[in-house]
């Protein structure tokens, strides 16, 4: 369908609305009047029914969210019924046509009368409630790119496919047609003619070129890897504990601490400890020896 059609299609429809808006809105008034409402009250009554059907229908077509949706249909479903009743009441009473109905009266019957009064009067109240939070949800909404990206990539995609498949004038099954001459006299090849390589290029010496990375400063890039760190011997029990004897030799017994001795012989906390504890056992046995030959030579 072109746009002139589509546009025709959508006048017709407008006028056919607001015909059928045109009748409604003749009933509508007549049975705000018989509700107490004042002229100008009961002309714009059929708006406020009406208007709010016009208004959930197009939130139902704008809202993507289905309970958004669900929640405009229902209000369209709501008020057109709603309409749809007070319509068959005016065609019910003759009296609300020339304005001739007791005031609060739209049926003969008490419950039924006091249904539609109540239906009649909770109207411009609901299109106030409803209209404002239809009117919110359509402010607030955010249309779903994502299906339309989708869609967009999907219609993209079928469009390359269907450039890239060529248009066969000839059936594929068709056989192919040899000319005898051009069998029987080929063309002749092109013989090769030799080439002459440039000479290669000398490459640099490593030297040099490990110079010229050298000068260029490097950037931390974190931890060294175990491949690239300076390896050390692993040392004894023993080879520690000589070591640590020869730095502390001449210490005090106050200079002598496990954080001094890890820092003098470069090894763990918990290896410097033991070290700590091995030396001063060690002073404390050499000097219980020497009080002992001390005082073996004041006996003698």
């Amino acid at each position: 369908m072109n746009r002139t059609a589509k546009t025709l299609l959508v006048l017709a429809l407008v006028g056919v609305v607001a015909m059928a808006f045109r009748v409604s809105w003749n009933a509508l008034r007549d049975v705000a009047r018989a509700i107490g409402a004042d002229d100008t009250g009961a002309t714009l009554y059929p708006f406020v029914v009406d208007g709010l059907m016009a208004l959930a229908l197009i939130a139902a077509l704008v809202l993507t969210e289905p309970a958004a949706r669900k929640f405009a249909l229902g209000v369209l479903a709501a008020y057109t019924l709603a309409s749809l009743v007070l319509n068959y009441v005016h065609g019910l009473v003759p009296e609300l046509h020339g304005g001739s109905a007791d005031w609060g009266r739209l049926a003969d019957w008490d419950p039924a009368n006091y249904a539609l009064v109540l239906l009649a009067t909770s109207l411009p109240v609901g299109s106030i409630y409803f209209g404002s939070d239809l009117v919110a949800k359509i402010l607030h909404h955010r249309p779903d790119t994502r299906s339309s990206d989708a869609t967009d990539g999907q219609k993209t995609t079928e469009i390359n496919i269907n450039r890239s498949m060529p248009d066969l004038e000839e059936s594929p099954d068709a056989p192919v047609e040899t000319s005898v001459e051009s069998v029987a006299d080929p063309i002749p090849l092109p013989v090769p003619v030799p080439v002459e390589l440039p000479a290669p290029v000398e490459p640099l010496p490593v030297v040099a070129a490990v110079a010229a990375e050298s000068a260029k400063p490097r950037r931390a890039t974190g931890r060294v890897p175990a491949a690239a760190r300076a390896s050390r011997p692993t040392r004894t029990a023993a080879q520690l504990l000589d070591e640590a004897r020869s730095v502390t030799a001449d210490w005090t017994d106050d200079q002598l601490t496990a954080d001094g001795i890890r820092k003098a012989v470069r090894t763990s906390a918990e290896k410097a400890r033991g070290l700590r504890d091995t030396l001063k056992s060690e002073r404390a046995d050499n000097a219980v020896t020497d009080s002992r030959q001390d005082d073996t030579v004041a006996v003698a």
